[in-house]
């Protein structure tokens, strides 16, 4: 009887596990889509209707539909279209609360140094021309890297061996070390090429402009672009981490919404322009967004790096991306804004591919008069 009862236990423990498994591969890995009008949320955007910014807005629905239900694209979280300064689509794949969670930009960050400089620059504080001698004290005890340019970390040619390599690479010696002072561990670094000769993509370069900024403006960089940029544009729903040593991360750390991106996206597609304020002057947005890289090696083949941004030429779009599928896309001639967001942990080959982001863009940008 006892015997029994063990044989009956295990059936029906063994019964469970293959019905919570069916039910598990039987998940939907989106919820289904209910349309794309967007929420007013008084957060600034106005809401606008596609069919009179120039968007047909059937075939929109068809690219909505695709993005939630096709499984080669699971990655997607979010897909937000914005045009002539309006929010006219958005869509949450897998929770509705996105439209207001915080969610890592991860790589996307740079971006936003990006901008960042040419305010910087704007007001005086920087030339990009001066070598990382001229504002960071710690440089004086790395002399082999004091021909270091501004620019060259804008193109990410400074030639730190740096690898963004995750828990093994300088990113993870940077977190589990915890250095008193995160910039004289980057400058301690060997180098892999001479400043300005070789284009290597790494978190060191970003980090390194954070620090001239909070050099040479007497703040955070994370408080200063409170006050030059995000008051400005109306970002509210943001985050930016800092290292322990008070430095604002350059290469990664800002945690935001989809609907604020958009407003990033919607100052570089308003030649940095923002309701009649010249936020970050229209010269620099123009040299942020010129290619300077052509040669990029894998998996950026297909994009050209300008400073901190990527510019695909075929397309005419200028985008910022991070690690999963975090993206913000511009295509200025149009006034055209999109913004991605997707899963933010997936290793590599799991990660949103460039041809589905294309494939996306391409269908929306067709339908765009």
């Amino acid at each position: 009887m006892i015997k029994l009862k063990k044989i009956s236990l295990f059936i029906l423990i063994l019964f469970l596990s293959i019905l919570s498994l069916t039910c598990l591969t039987d998940d939907p890995l989106k919820i289904p889509f209910h349309g794309y009008t967007p929420a007013n949320l008084g957060d600034g955007w106005e809401i606008g209707d596609p069919a009179k910014e120039g968007i047909d807005g059937e075939a929109l629905k068809e690219v909505y539909k695709y993005v939630h239900d096709e499984k080669n694209v699971w990655q997607i979280r979010s897909l937000l279209v914005f045009r002539n300064n309006k929010l006219i689509a958005e869509s949450y794949m897998k929770d509705s609360d996105d439209r207001t969670n915080l969610h890592p930009m991860w790589s996307a960050t740079k971006g936003f140094i990006g901008i960042l400089t040419g305010i910087a620059m704007d007001k005086g504080y920087i030339s990009i021309d001066k070598t990382i001698y001229d504002y960071l004290p710690e440089v004086s005890n790395h002399l082999e890297k004091s021909s270091i340019t501004i620019k060259d970390l804008l193109t990410m040619r400074s030639g730190i061996n740096y690898r963004n390599d995750g828990y093994n690479g300088e990113d993870g010696k940077l977190f589990r070390e915890v250095p008193s002072n995160s910039i004289d561990f980057v400058l301690a670094l060997g180098m892999h090429a001479s400043p300005g000769t070789s284009f290597r993509y790494k978190n060191s370069d970003p980090h390194l402009i954070s620090a001239i900024i909070q050099e040479t403006t007497g703040k955070t960089t994370r408080d200063w672009a409170k006050d030059v940029l995000f008051d400005k544009i109306g970002i509210t729903r943001l985050e930016w981490r800092t290292y322990k040593d008070g430095v604002t991360f350059g290469g990664f750390g800002i945690l935001t919404t989809p609907r604020e991106m958009g407003k990033i996206g919607q100052l570089v597609a308003n030649d940095g322009m923002w309701n009649g304020e010249q936020i970050v002057s229209k010269n620099w947005i123009d040299e942020m967004t010129k290619e300077r890289i052509n040669d990029t090696p894998e998996p950026f083949e297909d994009v050209s790096f300008c400073y901190l941004w990527w510019k695909d030429i075929q397309r005419n779009v200028v985008l910022t991306m991070g690690h999963g599928g975090q993206y913000i896309l511009v295509n200025r001639d149009k006034n055209l804004v999109i913004t991605i967001t997707s899963e933010q942990h997936p290793a590599f080959e799991f990660s949103l591919m460039p041809d589905d982001l294309a494939y996306i863009y391409d269908r929306i940008n067709s339908i765009t008069k």
